[in-house]
């Protein structure tokens, strides 16, 4: 459990965090942008995946603290193929952005899409709509290892969500994402990827303290011309586009209000280091991102 003092310590010492939280419990709501909402990671989008299995954010004094999130970036951290950590590799299914689906999905040729799901996780239900094309711009009805060239994938996460571990809190979900991946053929020597996502949890709950809370997590990207090579043997790192990623919290916890927003702007320039732009409630702090898989260094 978190006190207030190690709390205050931990965010002061996050060299990209902004001190401009509203309200007498602001601070917690700085540990609230430590995780993306429940069920995020189930979507295509920016944030990193998280090892929740689809669980709502605990509350205050809960789960990781000390900034806004893993490495510097809010919402649990950065995707891996965003920051040149995904795995080397070639073809539709390896690679940063590469793509696997599942056998069971069905394909309709009327539209072209194969569709996944309803499943269900953790109470939320999972449905995602691919379209596969090859380079001529054909619909194919299976991922093909040589021809496939672009990938879009559409999902929707709803439902009602609990802590499994004691379910003392409890989180409607509205979770979407749209992304479009292409140069996913073998012999292509780059991909491109430009998508949306959007998520939103309200949730109540008790945190560990045994106070009552509510809060309400909305977040949401947009990933515009992306551009990262591929290779069979070397990580690499994006060098074009721009990712746009926004945050917003409110809560209470007993009876005392607190909102804070914060917006990152992300833009690769073909160099080894990424631009960063951080605006929490109003305040901006210009930044740079080491490639590959470096911290963020703010002025």
């Amino acid at each position: 459990m978190l006190t207030l003092a190690a709390t205050t310590t931990l965010l002061g010492a996050t060299a990209c965090s902004l001190d401009n939280s509203t309200g007498p419990n602001g601070y917690l709501s700085d540990l609230a942008f430590s995780t993306a909402p429940a069920g995020l990671d189930l979507v295509s989008s920016s944030y990193a995946t998280s090892s929740d299995n689809g669980m709502p954010w605990g509350g205050p004094g809960r789960g990781p603290g000390g900034g806004p999130g893993m490495g510097g970036f809010m919402g649990g951290g950065l995707g891996d193929a965003f920051i040149g950590n995904a795995a080397p590799g070639r073809g539709p299914h390896g690679g940063p952005f590469g793509i696997r689906i599942d056998a069971s999905c069905l394909f309709a040729a009327g539209t072209g899409d194969l569709t996944c799901g309803p499943t269900v996780k953790n109470g939320l239900t999972v449905t995602s709509i691919y379209t596969i094309k090859n380079a001529a711009g054909t619909a194919q009805s299976a991922i093909d290892s040589v021809t496939t060239n672009s990938i879009r994938v559409r999902t929707t996460v709803t439902g009602t969500a609990t802590r499994s571990r004691d379910g003392s809190v409890t989180a409607t979900v509205n979770n979407s994402g749209d992304r479009t991946v292409t140069g996913l053929a073998a012999g292509s020597a780059q991909r491109t990827v430009n998508g949306t996502s959007r998520g939103n949890e309200t949730a109540t709950g008790t945190n560990r303290d045994g106070k009552t809370f509510s809060s309400v997590r909305t977040a949401a990207d947009t990933t515009t011309g992306l551009v990262i090579p591929v290779s069979a043997t070397a990580q690499t790192y994006p060098t074009a586009g721009t990712v746009i990623r926004r945050m917003k919290v409110i809560m209470t916890i007993d009876g005392s209000s607190s909102t804070k927003d914060r917006r990152e702007v992300l833009t690769y320039n073909g160099s080894a280091t990424a631009k960063l732009q951080i605006t929490e409630n109003g305040a901006t702090k210009n930044c740079t991102v080491p490639l590959p898989r470096g911290r963020p260094n703010c002025s």
